[in-house]
């Protein structure tokens, strides 16, 4: 793609050039966070995770801590005891 030129408003805002916005699939409220140092900002695109690839992403997570601590021998009783001397720490 093609090195395009955009001119800052007086408040501070840009405008991303439209073939760019289409070529990355950037569309209306689309988040950003934004680095800059000396001369340099860059834009990196933020995405939020879909509602299921979440859910999906968590349970994946369950599934692996049920089997760690199965691998070490902790049920589920065992939980209030951990918690709470964690606590007391």
């Amino acid at each position: 793609m093609a090195i395009e030129t955009i001119r800052m408003s007086s408040k501070g805002q840009i405008v991303i050039p439209q073939g760019l916005r289409e070529h990355l699939g950037m569309d209306e409220g689309s988040l950003f966070a934004v680095y800059g140092e000396h001369d340099t900002l860059v834009l990196k695109r933020i995405t939020t995770p879909s509602k299921e690839s979440l859910i999906n992403d968590l349970q994946l997570m369950a599934e692996k801590s049920k089997k760690r601590l199965q691998q070490q021998g902790i049920t589920e009783k065992d939980i209030p005891k951990i918690v709470d001397k964690a606590r007391r720490k």
